[in-house]
């Protein structure tokens, strides 16, 4: 390691760095970088690339959040801390103008208008994403991961996910607990299936009402083995108390609901899904089967013993930060951003070479954080691997502990290691970030750091 640490400082102080006088242009400081003829380059002697980059880099945001919050106009809101300055309340009658408002604004404020909203846009058109864009909001909360702030039903501190499993005493295979009985979807259809093939199911609700719906609905749930979480829309994202309360109960969950509701399971098997009428008879058969059969039962509840995936920590996580907290974040980020496109921006190197050798300056912060974090990739180490290692030193190195660290049950908060589950481009949708968006290889993370100077990251860990 000794050996390693002498030959990088070896190199590293041998380094030509372009002069801060000279072209501010992009492609003039490429030019300059790779040594081009034309270009006044200027020795910096000892030292290295990275404490070049920390120095040439650094520019002063014209706005401190701490001593100068946002301001978000419409609602009262309280959390216990948030990592940007965030004042909510502020109306016509303050001196200072919000930063965003929730509704659409009627003046020309410039203000961010806000949506938010926990209800299906198949009641609520307005909710739909493409919708509220075309109505005016600049910036939509809602159920779906694909919105700007998404604000879900979930989190470890509403619901006690991790709570022990009961005695399974009620002969009924499922209990049900359904009030709205003019649901736009097929979920009365399907009771009515399920009771015609021998499902036993006691309903608690208005619909099919046949035990008093006057109990505790949890400790009710936790003496079934099944848990009929039909929702009263196929929304993707839109997953409700329904859905997290049999969880809670220890009860196998038959949904009816979300297209993608497995994005959602705490592991395989443990959820069952209705996706259309059809499925029914061999849904029906996997609940008689896992009812008579004690093992295999036991499997679809064994994220309760073992622990659940990685992919449903990283998603509850998500709202350890309250949804209002995540507003300012996400307002505080815009807000920079657009202070980035000014000249004193585009000044900054963002990288230093010498021949074939190159130090790249990036940016990551953890999910819900505001600040950001230098870190550094050579030339050798621009990979994909590079980044989460480097990345993953860098928090280390802080003795970091995770923001979600005081909310998950101790159950699954782990030792004082941290595993990074995804490093993402900052301003992707948390849909992006937790399922579809992936670097295609190493050649394409490259590119993107080349044609993102200073590019900026956020990392999940779990």
């Amino acid at each position: 390691m000794a050996k390693n640490v002498a030959m990088v400082q070896s190199w590293t102080n041998t380094f030509y760095y372009p002069s801060s006088s000279s072209s501010s242009s992009l492609e003039g400081r490429k030019s300059m970088e790779y040594g081009a003829s034309g270009n006044e380059e200027k020795w910096v002697g000892a030292g290295d690339c990275e404490e070049w980059l920390e120095r040439e880099d650094a520019v002063t945001y014209s706005r401190d959040f701490e001593k100068d919050p946002v301001l978000v106009s419409g609602a009262e809101q309280e959390w216990r801390s948030c990592s940007v300055g965030c004042k909510f309340g502020y109306g016509s009658t303050s001196d200072k103008k919000p930063d965003a408002l929730f509704g659409l604004p009627h003046d020309d404020s410039g203000a961010f208008s806000v949506l938010r909203s926990m209800e299906s846009s198949h009641y609520y058109p307005e909710n739909n994403i493409d919708q509220a864009r075309r109505k005016g909001y600049n910036i939509v909360m809602t159920t779906s991961l694909s919105s700007d702030v998404p604000v879900g039903y979930f989190s470890w501190a509403e619901y006690d996910i991790m709570a022990p499993v009961h005695e399974k005493t009620e002969n009924a295979f499922a209990a049900a607990f359904i009030s709205n009985c003019g649901a736009r979807n097929f979920r009365l259809q399907a009771l009515d299936k399920l009771e015609k093939l021998n499902i036993k199911i006691d309903s608690y609700g208005a619909c099919h009402r046949n035990h008093d719906g006057r109990v505790d609905k949890l400790a009710t749930l936790r003496r079934y083995k099944f848990s009929l979480a039909f929702e009263n829309s196929n929304e993707e994202d839109y997953v409700t108390e329904k859905f997290f309360q049999s969880l809670v109960a220890g009860s196998v969950p038959v949904v009816i609901g979300a297209p993608n509701i497995q994005d959602f399971f705490p592991c395989s098997g443990s959820v069952l899904h209705i996706r259309e009428l059809k499925d029914i008879p061999s849904i029906a058969e996997t609940m008689k089967y896992l009812a008579a059969n004690p093992e295999a039962y036991n499997q679809s509840l064994r994220w309760k013993y073992e622990g659940p995936s990685d992919s449903f920590k990283a998603l509850v996580d998500m709202a350890a930060v309250h949804s209002s907290c995540r507003l300012c974040i996400h307002l505080a980020t815009r807000i920079r951003e657009q202070e980035e496109r000014s000249e004193k921006f585009q000044k900054r190197p963002c990288k230093c070479t010498k021949g074939a050798g190159t130090v790249y300056h990036l940016f990551v912060r953890e999910r819900g954080r505001f600040e950001l974090e230098s870190v550094f990739l050579r030339s050798g180490e621009l990979s994909l691997k590079g980044l989460e290692t480097t990345v993953l030193a860098k928090f280390k190195s802080q003795n970091h502990v995770p923001i979600w660290k005081q909310e998950r049950p101790k159950s699954i908060r782990g030792d004082d290691e941290l595993k990074v589950y995804r490093v993402y481009p900052i301003g992707i949708t948390q849909r992006e970030a937790l399922y579809t968006f992936r670097f295609n290889g190493d050649d394409d993370f490259r590119r993107y750091v080349e044609n993102n100077p200073c590019a900026r990251f956020e990392v999940i860990f779990v």
